[in-house]
């Protein structure tokens, strides 16, 4: 009996090991993505254009007939030279779920070269009922440096403001 014991374990602890070793291929997110955060909360009336500085149309869902609404996520992916460029996006509830109505590179922490250190919604109630979004991302330009907050702000009609934090 305590040698079945044993093996049973040893057999198990095997799988367990195995299974920890397997390589992530069904990776839901790259590697690259250092810090996200869900925060916000946007809706339109299906005829309004999605966030105003989307590069392309290929990046965008189609705008379904009536008013539309979801949340914003923001995220940093790190580049080969360790630097990070942030990007914004409208995320749509659907019928089917969330589907990404729109991606845009915020271009004035992108061309800082920024080290991210942590990107943080303005609370962690969960997504906002007002439309908006602040968010404040971290970052360094000099990796010794102390990290300097810059806040993204989207107001309720939909401009965003990207601006060093003041405390």
């Amino acid at each position: 009996m305590a040698m079945r014991l044993t093996l049973t374990t040893m057999i198990f602890l095997v799988g367990c090991s195995a299974a920890i070793a397997a390589p992530a291929q069904d990776a839901i997110l790259p590697a690259s993505v250092i810090f996200a955060t869900s925060t916000g909360y946007w809706e339109n009336d299906g005829n309004a254009p999605d966030i105003e500085r989307a590069p392309t149309a290929a990046e965008s869902v189609s705008a379904p007939q009536g008013k539309r609404h979801g949340y914003y996520k923001l995220f940093a992916v790190r580049q080969p030279d360790r630097t990070s460029k942030v990007y914004l996006q409208q995320v749509a509830q659907t019928e089917t779920g969330p589907a990404i109505a729109s991606t845009v590179e915020l271009q004035e922490i992108s061309d800082l070269k920024p080290y991210v250190t942590d990107i943080r919604p303005e609370n962690s109630s969960g997504i906002s009922k007002q439309p908006g979004l602040f968010a404040t991302i971290y970052l360094k330009t000099d990796p010794a440096a102390e990290p300097d907050g810059w806040t993204v702000l989207i107001d309720e009609f939909g401009d965003i403001t990207i601006e060093k934090a003041t405390n």
